[in-house]
């Protein structure tokens, strides 16, 4: 433990009087069973702004409940800055930085596809000593696993979300829930130029589908929604990047076919 924390039954300065200037007062549990995560990161951030942190522990339940009851909150941590309770964990963080739970962002999509980027080089340049026309395909099937592996994460808030705009699972509730695991089995059989036959058609049909019902709610609808493509309960905007993830399938998917019949 930092050595500027103290149990929080031994302290009795009230917090909002603690709390002035570049001193904040922090109340987070170190049980002997639990030691707060929430609070851990509270205390780093505090740390990490140049806070001077009373950090004020709670060492058994009895003092949590009656924390609780006597400040009026339902959760601990709870952060005092200027005299004033900031709340949780959550609220701290939006008041340090420009975190906001609400904005929407496509920061997901690109960390996935940095990841899809990265495994497709080091598979071109492991098994085929070059950057070819491959590793474009590999990037490709890579990025179908991973974005289908978001969807079946939850699948249950990623088919809510998928029923607002896709077209077929607008009329057929269980393509909602079929549609990620053919994305996920068509780029692991695209990955390993197995079973073409069967991957690629699979993949051009979703794609197709999943393209028209994206430009329909979008460009058409003029609609403003959040895209089911890295699974439910995401801030990405439906739009660009789901338009982009169809259309690259169905790229793949022509190409493979195109080159099965020559």
């Amino acid at each position: 433990m930092p050595k500027d924390t103290r149990d929080a039954a031994t302290v009795t300065t009230a917090p909002a009087t603690a709390a002035s200037g570049q001193t904040a007062v922090l109340y987070r549990m170190a049980l002997p069973n639990h030691l707060c995560p929430s609070g851990q990161k509270a205390r780093w951030l505090l740390d990490r702004h140049g806070y001077d942190v009373d950090d004020r522990l709670f060492r058994d339940r009895p003092e949590v409940d009656a924390f609780k009851q006597e400040h009026d909150v339902q959760t601990t941590p709870q952060i005092w800055i200027d005299g004033e309770r900031v709340g949780g964990y959550d609220a701290l963080r939006q008041k340090l930085t420009d975190y906001d739970p609400k904005t929407k962002t496509y920061r997901p999509v690109i960390y996935l596809f940095a990841v899809a980027a990265a495994a497709a080089l080091a598979l071109s340049i492991g098994f085929l000593g070059a950057i070819t026309w491959q590793t474009l395909g590999w990037f490709i099937s890579v990025s179908m696993i991973l974005l289908g592996m978001q969807k079946l994460r939850d699948i249950e808030s990623f088919s809510t979300m998928f029923l607002n705009y896709d077209l077929l699972a607008r009329r057929w509730v269980p393509y909602a829930y079929i549609y990620p695991w053919v994305e996920t089995a068509a780029g692991v059989l695209m990955t390993g130029m197995l079973l073409t036959w069967l991957a690629a058609p699979a993949a051009l049909i979703i794609s197709t589908i999943g393209a028209i019902s994206v430009f329909k709610a979008v460009y058409v609808d003029k609609r403003e929604l959040k895209c089911a493509c890295v699974g439910g309960n995401s801030n990405v905007p439906l739009g660009f990047v789901s338009l982009t993830e169809n259309l690259m399938m169905m790229g793949m998917a022509i190409a493979m076919i195109v080159l099965l019949f020559t």
